[in-house]
Formats: C-alpha cells, structure tokens, sequence
C-alpha cells in the first residue's frame, strides 16, 4: 500500500477535521454560557482527531520503520524552509479551528483561546516525539520552532484582540518540477498538492482595516498578503544529478517572495449558515489575486492573477 509521508498525511488529517468541525459548528462565538451537551461533543470530537489521528499515523507509517532511543534530527535545510512554514499553517490551522468548536460550545473566550493553542501545539509536539523514537527521523527543533510559532500566532491575536487580524493561509499551483521525481513530489493531484512544496505558497494575510480608527480607508474584506515558497527542488536537500538512471536537468534552487491582495471571507455576511460554515472553512486558503513576485534568478515578475 502506498502511504502518504506522514508530514503531508497530517495536513489531510487536518483539512478532515476542519472540514467536520466546520460543518458540525456553528460559526457563532458570542456566547459565555456553557452548553454541557455541546462540550462534551466537541471534546469528544478533538479527542477523537488527537487520538485517532497519532494512532494512524502510527500504524500506516511508524510501525514499518525501526524505533531507536529518542535521539535529536536537524533538517532545517530541507526544502528551503517551505515545509517548515507548512508546519506553522497547520498548527496555526489546527488551533483555529478547535477555538470555533470551543466557543460555539460557549467556552469562555480566554479558556477557548488557552485550550485550542494547547491542543495544536500537543498535537504536533506528539508527532515529533514519535519522530523522536523513529531510526528513520528524530526529534527536529526546527519543526518544533515553526510549530510554536504558527500557535504563538494564533493565541497572540486572540489574547491581544480576540480576532484573527493577520491570518496564514495556503495556495497552489501545479510545478513542473513534479514530474522529474514523481515518487517524492507526487504523481497525482492530491499528491502533488502535499507533496510537491514547489507548488505551495504560504501567506502572511493582514486585514489592514482592522487595524485603523477609520471605518473607510480600507474595505472590510480586503487583504495585504506576503508570501514565501520556493522552486527548482526535485531533492529534499539536494537536486540529484540523475534519479532511477535517468539524467536530470540541473535546475536553480530559488526562494520566492511575493506580494499580493487577498479577501478575508469571514467579513462576508450571509444568512445562510452553509455559506457561513463555508467561508470559515474557504477562509484556510489564500484568493488567487494580482500579485508581484521577486526571486534572485529572474527579479521582479507581475502576474493579473496569481496563485
């Protein structure tokens, strides 16, 4: 059976439970009354996605690999650092998500806000700990780093102004480079969309609304997004020279930075509690918009649309 690597098959985890989470849950948080029933559901939920998920992991991944003395694992180098901004999107995502669970079931805003950043956290500190005891990999305190920072981003904002003014979110699109290394860049879409860290972007996306006294310099709903990703990479350290004895191309290892608009779907109103349980959870992904990219091999470069 062919198993996803297990960095990547943590963001399908989390993509499904943000998915149940959102369409279970009521996006609305104004209530400090809380509902026993609907706790004990959304602990239940989260207990469900921390136990099952860790344990899945194991018995799809860990378990064919030999366990070792926990031992220490620098990979800080890998893929010019995109995986490890991949590592802050999803523990910021993942504590996102379980405040809206905890508040719908009307926890207190600031327990909410303790709970979920702690539960994001754990849930990705545990699988480092599995990396730990693995011959195969180790305790990486790069991904810890990126880990901490991507919930230190979500519980600074909440305890500073109870909202999300500067949110991470993702984007893709298709690389050429997949097609060179197929069995670690991915072959098919889905694989690709996990696999393939040339074809990812990650956002830093600022609601500068939110942060002015003035309710009509900037709409709403409107973003200022940076974001960092890379291309040129068919090896996680490395380009190879040649893979299963056929010569590769010699490509440049670039970072790329970019700058663009973005929309923040949750300051859309709608009526409709399925296009609100929508744009929660659309909200995880960054609007292909006009966009400026710089990279050192080609400089400046404009796009109308870019992803």
């Amino acid at each position: 059976m062919k198993v996803l690597p297990k960095k990547h098959l943590l963001i399908v985890l989390l993509l499904l439970f943000a998915t149940f989470a959102a369409f279970a849950f009521s996006p609305k948080q104004d209530s400090n009354s809380v509902h026993k029933g609907k706790l004990i559901g959304v602990s239940t939920v989260a207990a469900t996605a921390y136990v099952g998920g860790l344990s899945g992991l194991y018995f799809l991944w860990y378990k064919d690999y030999d366990q070792s003395s926990f031992h220490f694992y620098n990979d800080n180098i890998a893929w010019l650092q995109v995986d490890k901004v991949g590592h802050a999107y999803s523990t910021y995502q993942m504590s996102r998500i379980a405040y809206t669970g905890f508040r719908w079931a009307g926890l207190e805003e600031k327990k909410a806000t303790w709970i979920s950043s702690a539960y994001g956290f754990a849930f990705f500190t545990s699988i480092e700990i599995m990396d730990g005891l693995s011959d195969n990999w180790g305790w990486s305190w790069g991904d810890v780093a990126a880990n901490a920072t991507g919930t230190a981003l979500f519980l600074g904002q909440q305890l500073l102004w109870e909202e999300q003014r500067i949110q991470l979110k993702y984007s893709y699109y298709p690389s050429k480079y997949a097609a060179y290394n197929p069995d670690l860049l991915g072959s098919s879409l889905v694989e690709k969309m996990l696999k393939d860290y040339n074809a990812q972007t990650y956002w830093l996306s600022v609601n500068p609304q939110s942060f002015s006294t003035s309710r009509k310099i900037f709409p709403k709903w409107l973003n200022i997004a940076v974001g960092y990703g890379a291309k040129g990479m068919i090896g996680t350290y490395e380009n190879p020279s040649e893979i299963n004895g056929v010569a590769m191309p010699s490509f440049q290892r670039t970072r790329q930075f970019y700058l663009s608009l973005d929309l923040d779907l949750s300051k859309f109103k709608t009526r409709s509690e399925f296009w609100r349980l929508f744009l929660e959870v659309a909200n995880m992904i960054k609007i292909p918009m006009p966009t400026i990219e710089y990279n050192k091999e080609n400089g400046f470069e404009f796009y109308v649309i870019g992803f």
